[in-house]
């Protein structure tokens, strides 16, 4: 697992850029350029249980799903920023991208820290430093496990089809 590290207002043209916008939607159209501008290293380096820290307003700029999809589909286990832009945060509930605001694990890192994130606890430990979040509701899990929201209320709305055809 590697941690990749950003400052403030990374906005979503650095994650995925707005000339792509009309061109790519699925998650192997978008994985090649996700965060192209910003980190030309990231989508050839990144692997499945990497983890982002960031800094204040991570997300803001415009509403778009690519840089959310990109960041789920090429493996990012979960971005731990100070804040999260509101429009950003949302669409990473859609997604299932877990997004976790701790600005005092975000400042302890330094290059070379470890990190481990224990989402059910609401822990991070940064360098061996434990610093806590508030826990994830259980619901925000679940449809993390599911693979997005569409998926979390397609499999509800199967189980209570079954449970009425039972």
């Amino acid at each position: 697992m590697k941690v990749w590290r950003y400052g403030d207002n990374i906005n979503t043209d650095m994650l995925f850029p707005g000339k792509y916008t009309y061109t790519c939607s699925t998650p192997e159209e978008i994985n090649p350029h996700i965060l192209e501008d910003l980190d030309p290293s990231f989508a050839k380096e990144v692997s499945e249980g990497d983890i982002i820290l960031a800094g204040k307003n991570f997300g803001c700029g415009s509403s778009r799903e690519q840089p959310v999809v990109g960041l789920k589909a090429v493996g990012v286990r979960a971005v731990i920023a100070e804040s999260f832009a509101r429009i950003f945060y949302r669409s990473a509930i859609n997604q299932g991208l877990i997004l976790i605001e701790c600005p005092r694990a975000v400042r302890a890192y330094s290059e070379g820290d470890t990190v481990e994130l224990n989402m059910e606890k609401g822990e991070i430990a940064v360098a061996e430093k434990l610093f806590s979040f508030p826990k994830l509701p259980p619901e925000i899990l679940a449809i993390r496990d599911a693979g997005g929201l569409v998926a979390y209320t397609r499999a509800k709305l199967r189980k209570k089809k079954g449970k009425k055809g039972g």
